[in-house]
């Protein structure tokens, strides 16, 4: 049952981010939403438009991010991780990531208003020249967001084996069963 409600609140947590990141993204950008994304609804709202992807752009890496890590805490001979602790981890990663796609949607913006980098002429004739920067500094945080999301999934993952590797140890040691452990790992 832990591991269901690992899963669930990994997924939930996650388009609650990703609805954010996208209210950030559409707020600075909506072309971004509008030229960008495939038109899934008649309308250039920002707040809309930000729901819609934030759950639609999510989901489906939030449900293998909750899958793996549910799997790595609780699954094998190891004692369990608390639910608690994973979501824990789970939300550091939320804000490791929301602070790089930061930084890379300001290194996208400043990176095009030098005019080192450009949008590619399809979409470059889409929308004012003026747009530009906005446009690439919402792509570059929202790429920046999978690939560290992605990244940082693999990294809880070795470290949710690691404490349970730790737990293991401390179990043996003071001859506690994974059915009467209580310890939280910090």
């Amino acid at each position: 049952m832990t591991s269901v409600k690992i899963i669930l609140c990994t997924l939930l947590a996650a388009i609650i981010y990703g609805i954010i990141h996208d209210m950030i993204t559409a707020h600075l950008c909506v072309e971004y939403f509008t030229i960008g994304h495939p038109k899934i609804i008649e309308s250039k709202s920002p707040v809309l438009l930000a729901l819609l992807w934030g759950v639609i752009a999510t989901w489906w890496v939030a449900l293998p991010m909750g899958i793996l890590v549910a799997g790595f805490s609780q699954f094998g001979k190891k004692p369990n991780l608390e639910f608690r602790d994973v979501m824990r981890l789970i939300l550091k990663l939320l804000l490791i990531m929301f602070g790089i796609a930061l930084i890379a949607g300001i290194v996208g913006y400043v990176l095009t208003y030098l005019k080192i980098i450009h949008l590619v002429p399809r979409l470059s004739e889409l929308m004012d020249s003026s747009k530009h920067s906005k446009f690439l500094a919402a792509g570059w945080a929202h790429t920046s967001s999978y690939l560290s999301g992605i990244i940082g999934t693999i990294f809880l993952c070795i470290i949710v084996t690691r404490k349970r590797k730790r737990l293991l140890t401390s179990t043996k040691s003071h001859g506690l069963s994974n059915h009467n452990l209580k310890t939280r790992i910090s």
